[in-house]
């Protein structure tokens, strides 16, 4: 279990993020079109996982948009963005946002993905949806970098996360 903050409060999480050198645990996700996605789906590239509470938020929306413009000059990498939102939400978002460049990812049927990775949040307001992390995953998913932001409103160090993919 980790302890992050929301606005300064104290609230955990199931677990732990994947260990580095590890490799990730498989997903089964739902993208925009209602189908089913997992880790193999993705398999022989680069993986950013983008996890996010909910893109309804300001601080999401700006990760979001930030690893965007990355994912735009890396064509090695695919910038998954992971949350709770129901695919349409994730659908309007993006396609308001003219978001082309990274692929938006739902828990709608499963929240294995948030248990597995150790970012589902038990208690406090936001219990039952993920934290703020970032997890890079090499061509082979062994874990390279991962991040559990300390505060779930800020943003994450992008720097870092897109050197790990170096």
């Amino acid at each position: 279990m980790a302890t992050i903050t929301l606005q300064g409060n104290e609230i955990h999480t199931n677990g732990d993020l994947p260990a580095v050198g590890s490799t990730a645990p498989e997903f089964r996700l739902t993208n925009t079109e209602l189908a089913d996605v997992s880790l193999a789906d993705f398999a022989g590239r680069k993986k950013l996982l983008n996890i996010v509470p909910s893109l309804d938020t300001p601080t999401c929306a700006i990760s979001t948009r930030k690893f965007n413009e990355a994912a735009a000059r890396r064509s090695d990498t695919v910038f998954l963005i992971v949350s709770a939102d129901l695919p349409f939400a994730q659908n309007r978002f993006v396609t308001a946002e003219s978001l082309d460049h990274v692929v938006p990812l739902s828990m709608m049927r499963d929240r294995n993905f948030a248990k597995d990775y150790g970012v589902l949040i038990q208690d406090g307001p936001l219990a039952g949806i993920t934290a703020r992390a970032v997890v890079v995953l090499d061509e082979n998913d062994q874990v390279i970098y991962t991040q559990l932001v300390p505060e779930i409103a800020d943003e994450p160090d992008y720097e870092a996360a897109l050197k790990a993919l170096d």
